[in-house]
C-alpha cells in the first residue's frame, strides 16, 4: 500500500485528548541523522516503585521483572525500551485512536488518513522488533480505519502470519441513542497477527457435556440375522430395521451422543469422511433401506469396538452416526468463533477499575479473553496506547508481566491510580472471577523533557502569549543550530503577519527535535541537570550499572 509520506517519522506529541496539532513529516533518508537522534535511548525522570504498602521515590535500581509504566510519546518510549526488550514481549495489544473525527486524533493535517497511517506504521515497526518469535500482535479498530490498517499491517508483517479478525460486539444496539444517525455503528475488530508463519491458532477447550450422552442402542445378538462385509479395509456389520433398537433416556457418560454427518463433519471429521466415502454411495443400493445401521469395527477410541453409522430416513439426504465418550479426555477441543458478544459488559465497565475514563474503557473480562488465548503466566505483555490502563491491570491480575506507555496527561490521575488499585486488591472487573486479592508492584518512570515543555507552551498559546515565547525561543538553545538569534531578528518584523496558526508553526519548526527528551548518552552532561537517582535508574535500566 502506497500512501503520501510513506516514508516518513510522524512524531506524534499530542498530550491531550482535545489538543490539535500541527506535525512534522521527517523523510527516513533526508533527515536520517535527526531521525536516529529522536530514536536513541532516553534518560527516564520521576521514578516511582508502587506496592501493597508503599511508594519509593528515591534511589530505585529497576530489576528484569519489574512491570513497568511510562509517560512519554510512545514512539520514543518503544524505541528507548527497544534496547532492553527485543524479541522478549509475547502479547502486544493496542487500541489505538480510531481517527474518526471525533476521538483523540487530533491533528490539523489535510492528510488525515495518510497521517493517521504513518503515526501507526512507524509504531508498528518498532512493536514487530519487540515480539518474541513466537509472539502476538493485536490491535483494536473501528470500520473507519479498519481496511486500511489491515493493508498496512500485511506488510508489515509480510514474513509473519495474519491469524484472523475477531468481530465484537461492544454496543447494545437497543440501548444507543441512533435517531440522528445513518447506521448504528456497535461493531468493533480486532486484528491478530503472529510474527512467526508457523503459529496455530489455540483451540477452546471444553469440558465434554454429559447431557449429549443420552442414546442407548441395542443390536441383533444373533450373527445370522446380519450380513457382514468389508468397506475401507474394515469389517463391518449391517443390521437392517427391525435388528436393532434405538432408546434415549437420562444422559450418562456410558451412553452414545449422535452426530448428523452434514457440512463440516462430512468434510473435516473421520468419521463424517469415512460415511460419505464408503457408506453414502450404498445408500441407492436396494439390499439396504433407509434407516439401516452399519457397525465399522476398528473406529473410534470409546470403550466400543466399532462405531455405529445410520443411513437418513426415507427422502431425506443427511445420516448420522453414534459415538461413546472418548477414553482420551474429558474435553473437547473446538475452534474460536470470529464473533464475541461483549455489549454487556462494554455497558458495565464505568466502575471497572474504580477510576472514570470518559473515551471508553474496555471492560476487563473482554481483555482476559485475548490473555487466556495468546499468553500464559509470567509472560511479557505490552500496551502502548495504555489508556485507563486495563491491559496492564487484567495482566497484573493475572499474573502476567507487563510494560504500559501512555503519553497523554491524564496517566498519573487514571492509569496509575488504576494500578494501584489494583496492589491494593481492587474488587471489580475480572477481581472475584480469578480470586484476586491484591498484592505485587510495579515502576512508573518518565521520559526526561527538554525542549518537550517549550513545544507544549506554543500549542496551547493564544495570541498574546505567542509573542512572549517567540522571544524566548529566539534566544533558546534547544532550537536547530543552523539559525541563529540575530538571523531571527532580522526577519523578525514579518512574524506579526501571519495568522495564530502560521506563528505557532514557524515556532514549533525551529525546535530542534533533538532535544524533546534528554538522550541517554547524554546523561552525564552538566547542562542537563540529570539527578544522581535517574542515573542509577536509568544507567540500570540499560544494564550499565
Amino acid at each position: 500500500m502506497n500512501f503520501p509520506f510513506k516514508d516518513c517519522i510522524l512524531y506524534g506529541g499530542q498530550t491531550k485528548d482535545d489538543q490539535k496539532r500541527e506535525e512534522i513529516f521527517y523523510n527516513k533518508i533526508i533527515a536520517s541523522d535527526q531521525i536516529n537522534q529522536m530514536l536513541a535511548p532516553k534518560v527516564f525522570t520521576n521514578i516511582k516503585r508502587y506496592s501493597k504498602n508503599n511508594i519509593e521515590n528515591k534511589d530505585i535500581i529497576f530489576d528484569k521483572n519489574d512491570n513497568l509504566i511510562i509517560k512519554g510519546n510512545n514512539l520514543i518510549a518503544l524505541s528507548s525500551i527497544l534496547k532492553v526488550y527485543e524479541g522478549k514481549v509475547k502479547c502486544i495489544y493496542i487500541d489505538p485512536p480510531y481517527n474518526t473525527g471525533s476521538d483523540s486524533f487530533s491533528y490539523n493535517d489535510s492528510f488525515n488518513r495518510t497521517t493517521w497511517l504513518v503515526f501507526m506504521k512507524n509504531r508498528l515497526e518498532i512493536a514487530k522488533k519487540l515480539l518474541s518469535d513466537d509472539g502476538i500482535l493485536l490491535i483494536q479498530i473501528s470500520f473507519h480505519q479498519f481496511p486500511y490498517l489491515r493493508v498496512l499491517v500485511d506488510e508489515i508483517f509480510s514474513d509473519g502470519k495474519h491469524i484472523m479478525d475477531f468481530n465484537t460486539l461492544v454496543r447494545n444496539t437497543e440501548r444507543i441513542l441512533t435517531g440522528d444517525k445513518e447506521y448504528n455503528d456497535v461493531i468493533e475488530y480486532t486484528l491478530v497477527y503472529s510474527k512467526s508463519k508457523n503459529f496455530k491458532m489455540p483451540k477452546m477447550i471444553k469440558q465434554k457435556e454429559e447431557d449429549l450422552y443420552c442414546y442407548e442402542i441395542i443390536l441383533e445378538k444373533d450373527p445370522e440375522k446380519c450380513e457382514k462385509i468389508k468397506i475401507g479395509n474394515k469389517e463391518v456389520v449391517i443390521y437392517k430395521p427391525g435388528t436393532f433398537e434405538i432408546k434415549t433416556g437420562e444422559p450418562n457418560f456410558k451412553k452414545l451422543k449422535m452426530y448428523t454427518i452434514t457440512g463440516s463433519i462430512s468434510e473435516k471429521n473421520s468419521s463424517g469422511r469415512f460415511f460419505e466415502k464408503y457408506l453414502r454411495p450404498l445408500i441407492n443400493d436396494k439390499n439396504y433401506p433407509p434407516e439401516t445401521m452399519f457397525a465399522v469395527f476398528d473406529m473410534g477410541d470409546d470403550e466400543r469396538k466399532y462405531r455405529l453409522f445410520q443411513f437418513p430416513k426415507a427422502g431425506k439426504k443427511a445420516g448420522r452416526y453414534f459415538q461413546g465418550k472418548p477414553k482420551s479426555s474429558d474435553v473437547t477441543l473446538k475452534p474460536y468463533p470470529n464473533f464475541l458478544n461483549y455489549a454487556e459488559k462494554y455497558n458495565a465497565v464505568n466502575k471497572e477499575g474504580g477510576v472514570s475514563f470518559r473515551n471508553a474503557k474496555k471492560p476487563e473480562e473482554y481483555i482476559k479473553f485475548y490473555f487466556d488465548i495468546f499468553t500464559s503466566e509470567n509472560d511479557l505483555v505490552l500496551d502502548f496506547f495504555l489508556g485507563s490502563g486495563t491491559t496492564c491491570a487484567v495482566a497484573h491480575k493475572m499474573n502476567r508481566k507487563y510494560i504500559g506507555i501512555e503519553q497523554m496527561d491524564y496517566i498519573n490521575n487514571i492509569t496509575v491510580e488504576r494500578l494501584n488499585n489494583v496492589i491494593k486488591n481492587d474488587d471489580t472487573g475480572i477481581s472475584k472471577e480469578i480470586g484476586w486479592k491484591g498484592g505485587g508492584s510495579f515502576v512508573y518512570c518518565e521520559l526526561l523533557e527538554d525542549a518537550y515543555e517549550l513545544l507544549n507552551s506554543i500549542i496551547s498559546a493564544n495570541e498574546d502569549e505567542i509573542k512572549k515565547i517567540k522571544t524566548e525561543i529566539y534566544c533558546d538553545q534547544r532550537i536547530i543550530p543552523f539559525i541563529s538569534t540575530n538571523e531571527l531578528l532580522k526577519v523578525d518584523n514579518e512574524f506579526d503577519k501571519f495568522d495564530l496558526k502560521d506563528k505557532k508553526q514557524i515556532l514549533i519548526d525551529l525546535i530542534n527535535i533533538n532535544k524533546l527528551y534528554v538522550n541517554y548518552s547524554d546523561i552525564d552532561d552538566k547542562n542537563y541537570k540529570v539527578s544522581e537517582s535517574d542515573k542509577k535508574f536509568t544507567k540500570s535500566f540499560y544494564g550499565n550499572r
